[in-house]
């Protein structure tokens, strides 16, 4: 063959690979939202980390080993969501000790943040968000840690194995994940590390069906496995202080990026903490939430006890005011007194008390309160004296993140919701390392003077709600969900139709939704709106469609993973159906 017919057969062969890229080694299992058995359970989004956990499950590892497999493979398939560069809280339900605890893996300022540094920025959140300024240190790494060290059985080299194959040999994308890329070209495109790792070399998005493979996120997740400390004390510690006070950007980009503040000393100082978690009773039933920093225990447990004072049996158009009524109230206390506790006096006893509940109760009538309505004063039921901060701001929350549900054979119960904030995070790639960093810092309130105002070291507070449920000391059902600020009212709103309704937790997922924080009109999915506009106006209720967050074109609220479990050791795993294209649920042993 002449050198010349050989440069041509090349030629060909390599315009074969562009037409038709590698299929992917790693092969995605059916998407099935729902599954009954036994031996353990999983639900997520993405069935290769849905089946992940499964995998593990079935070889003898606990929840928490399982939650940690497929928390590592989101990190490579979901992540514009979540990651190694953010944090979460993580409730964990130990069948051994019959006790529920939670791990705080928030993200936190670095020390040198000032309330004042976001101020340029009130009416610019984009320009925040794009910004090693809105990078908090991220916790996930640390929360695994200690997640393993308490309860797993394996280490997290092991476990972050499956992820780092995903990353090594590809997956194939899907419209979501091609449309979040999308969504976030323009970004991507003027930072040289994010361009790499996501956008052909012309600085466009891949289309979705292509292989996604992603070498330094698997060489990342190796190095983490050998030794978890040089996320936060070498050579990945030193390329995040780094990508942060000097933000990648490229020869061609117009746009302004603040630096960031955190240095490795942040990094090396963080820590995951096992905190208490929040607790109400519910109809005879134990409902176990994330405390602060995450108001998501506290406005979902007061929401509930307002709840709890009317019958459970009301006709649903009444039910749902009611529901709409609470959310309300709960949210103008959440946005006036709940913050990071190392800063902020949470008055918590006080807002999950039962008579602070019934006088937030009797303001309940038959027409909507006028928005926004007044923080309640729960510090007479504290034992003891506080003060409220004079403004009931609330905070601006990206509705990216996920959430994962996992039980094992055992009796063992993960809730567990991490995130990177916006979808895409702050848009940075740490170069060389293969990872989105976060924009949490972006949760603060931008104005100082209220209970989650910026502050170094301060953890942001959070809406994540990951709940375990209780009956007489067993699980009953687990759940959580993603959407920023809509997350709690999801949450409650699914049990309202669990607990109350007496659905199936399937129905109640699929349920269409409405989100009240208190404010005027409430967003709701037009499904909602279609069925239960006109009954609901006669209480005083108004409605408007929920925005769409791209890439979807369809206004939706949260995705709930959950797990329900039943008799002689049957667990229902059930996700979303439909909203986001559905989620991913499986058993270990199929009934």
């Amino acid at each position: 063959m002449s050198r010349i017919a050989g440069l041509v057969l090349v030629a060909v062969l390599m315009a074969l690979v562009a037409a038709f890229p590698a299929r992917a080694q790693v092969q995605e299992p059916p998407k099935t939202a729902t599954a009954e058995g036994r031996g353990g359970a999983a639900a997520t989004v993405d069935p290769l980390a849905t089946q992940t956990a499964i995998e593990v499950l079935r070889s003898g590892g606990n929840a928490v080993d399982a939650a940690v497999a497929a928390a590592g493979v989101l990190g490579v398939t979901e992540p514009f969501s979540c990651g190694i560069g953010g944090g979460g809280f993580m409730v964990v339900y130990d069948a051994r000790r019959g006790k529920v605890d939670t791990i705080d893996s928030r993200e936190a300022a670095p020390a040198e943040l000032d309330e004042d540094d976001f101020a340029p920025y009130t009416t610019n959140f984009q320009a925040a968000r794009v910004s090693g300024l809105s990078v908090g240190v991220p916790g996930t790494v640390a929360g695994w840690e200690l997640a393993l060290e308490r309860y797993g059985s394996r280490s997290l080299r092991t476990l972050l194995k499956p992820g780092e194959r995903i990353a090594r040999e590809g997956f194939v994308t899907d419209a979501t994940f091609a449309g979040q890329v999308k969504a976030n070209e323009a970004v991507f495109r003027d930072f040289t590390s994010s361009r790499e790792t996501y956008l052909n070399p012309d600085g466009t998005a891949p289309e979705a069906g292509l292989v996604h493979k992603n070498l330094d996120m698997a060489d990342t997740y190796r190095r983490i496995g050998k030794d978890p400390d040089r996320f936060y004390e070498g050579g990945i510690a030193r390329d995040i202080a780094r990508t942060v006070q000097q933000p990648p950007e490229s020869d061609t980009s117009q746009r302004e990026v603040a630096p960031g503040e955190m240095t490795v000393r942040d990094l090396r100082r963080y820590r995951a903490l096992q905190r208490k978690p929040t607790k109400v009773d519910y109809r005879g039933l134990d409902v176990y939430g994330m405390g602060p920093p995450s108001s998501g225990g506290t406005t979902v447990g007061e929401a509930l006890n307002i709840l709890e004072g009317f019958p459970r049996n009301e006709p649903v158009a009444t039910k749902l005011h009611h529901y709409l009524e609470a959310s309300k109230l709960a949210y103008a206390d959440r946005n006036e007194y709940v913050g990071d506790p190392a800063f902020v006096d949470d008055p918590l006893r006080g807002l999950l008390s039962d008579r602070f509940a019934a006088e937030r109760r009797d303001l309940i009538g038959d027409t909507a309160l006028p928005t926004p309505v007044d923080p309640g004063e729960p510090w007479k039921y504290e034992h003891g004296h506080g003060h409220g901060w004079g403004k009931a701001a609330p905070d601006e929350q990206g509705r990216s993140t996920t959430h994962l549900t996992v039980a094992d054979r055992w009796g063992n119960v993960v809730s567990y919701t991490f995130t990177i904030e916006q979808i895409g995070g702050s848009g940075i790639v740490v170069p060389d390392r293969g990872f989105l960093l976060n924009n949490e810092l972006t949760d603060f309130n931008f104005e100082p003077d209220t209970a989650n105002s910026p502050e170094g070291g301060k953890r942001p507070r959070s809406s994540m709600a990951p709940t375990i449920v209780l009956d007489r000391g067993k699980p009953v059902v687990a759940l959580g969900a993603p959407g920023g600020a809509t997350i709690i009212t999801t949450v409650l709103q699914t049990l309202v139709h669990h607990v109350d309704f007496g659905m199936p937790l399937p129905q109640a997922i699929a349920e269409p939704r409405a989100s009240q924080r208190n404010a005027t009109p409430t967003p709701a999915e037009q499904a909602f709106i279609d069925r239960y506009a006109a009954p609901l106006g006669a209480f005083g209720q108004t409605f408007s469609v929920v925005a769409p967050s791209p890439p979807a074109t369809v206004g939706e609220l949260g995705l709930v993973e959950a797990i329900a479990f039943g008799r002689h050791g049957r667990q229902q795993a059930a996700a979303e159906p439909t909203r986001r294209g559905g989620g991913s649920a499986m058993v270990v042993q199929p009934g």
